[in-house]
């Protein structure tokens, strides 16, 4: 199709991969998109071009101080072959606003989501049909100044790319086993757990090897401060049904605003579930635990979309939730918004925008 934006095409195009056995994040698509900004200039108009490698300066200096913030989504083909996307406005609100944290400019919410509609409709081929997969949506900045000096840099470069996608987590929407982290920290309030930026992800492979060794496949990370409040699981938002109630950590300064999790909460609204939003200790937990009340957990994102978790682990002690097995409302939630996505379900909210 023709497209507003300057587009440098392919020589070749690349053959489609086997819906059935897609992996996470390995393959990508013929077309990236990329945009620059310079001081005084601001950002330029968007560039269409093939996928390639990205040259940088070696005194680039994302590379030296991590200036960089990042954003995940995704493309969906509905059950009538057309193609979607599950709020993309909130994904470029949000990568603003870890901008401002970031000390990048901000740019134009609107225009960057048209120039991200353009690319995937031009790349509409890639997305999968086969039942749990989808085009994952990878928009990301970079600080490109050549520059060793400590300070924000006057350069920059936005890059789309995109990759067909199977399941993030090779249980799918079975229960999975996490562990309570009470030694490494994830963020702290008044640090970067609000902004998505690499660092925050890196930081946390200690944990997670750790906690993969012992056989669990995430973490729960507890708050920085005290080590008794929960905060997230994994790269996840974490919620817990407790007595009918749900219940989810605050957005207190340290967790990122995940789109899923609103989502998840607008849900529960509308069916007049009662949420609350506040502090929950993990000494609170294990007695809803021991008490019988805990009654569901589980992790949200756009990767998984909805994970279940069985059971946590808090200083070499086990304890599992409920029968261990995906709860009611864990299932609901994951059926409903998956539907949604995939055009299964009615769009109630006009969360999604049809290509």
């Amino acid at each position: 199709m023709s497209t507003e934006l300057k587009w440098t095409k392919t020589d070749q195009l690349k053959p489609k991969p086997d819906e059935t056995s897609l992996p996470f994040g390995r393959i990508f698509t013929d077309y990236m998109l990329k945009v620059t900004y310079d001081e005084g200039q601001g950002w330029s108009e968007p560039h269409i071009l093939p996928y390639g490698p990205i040259e940088l300066d070696p005194a680039a200096m994302v590379l030296h101080y991590g200036q960089t913030v990042f954003e995940g989504l995704k493309a969906y083909r509905t059950t009538d072959g057309h193609v979607q996307l599950f709020r993309p406005d909130e994904n470029m609100k949000r990568m603003n606003r870890s901008h401002r944290r970031m000390s990048i400019p901000e740019f134009d919410e609107d225009r960057m989501l048209k120039a991200l509609i353009e690319l995937v409709n031009i790349e509409k081929d890639w997305v999968p049909s086969h039942e749990g997969t989808s085009l994952y949506i990878r928009p990301f900045v970079i600080s490109t100044e050549a520059n060793l000096a400590v300070h924000p840099s006057k350069s920059y470069e936005y890059y789309i790319i995109l990759s067909p996608v199977g399941s993030y987590y090779p249980e799918g929407i079975n229960p999975v086993k996490i562990q309570v982290e009470d030694e490494f920290t994830r963020a702290v309030k008044g640090g970067t757990g609000t902004a998505k930026t690499g660092g925050n992800y890196s930081a946390g492979y200690n944990a997670q090897e750790k906690a993969s060794k012992s056989g669990h496949a995430q973490v729960l990370w507890l708050d920085a401060i005290e080590k008794q409040y929960i905060e997230e699981v994994g790269s996840m938002n974490v919620l817990f049904k407790i007595d009918g109630e749900i219940v989810t950590p605050a957005l207190s300064g340290s967790i990122l605003e995940g789109v899923t999790r609103k989502s998840i909460l607008e849900l529960l609204h509308s069916w007049d579930i009662p949420v609350l939003e506040r502090k929950i200790s993990i000494r609170e937990l294990i007695q809803a635990q021991k008490d019988g009340t805990l009654e569901e957990a589980f992790g949200a994102g756009t990767a998984a979309v909805v994970s279940p978790i069985g059971s946590f682990t808090y200083k070499g002690e086990s304890y599992q939730v409920q029968s261990g097995e995906t709860g009611e409302l864990t299932k609901k939630l994951y059926e409903t918004i998956t539907g949604i996505q995939t055009g299964k379900i009615e769009d109630p909210f006009d969360w999604t925008i049809k290509l």
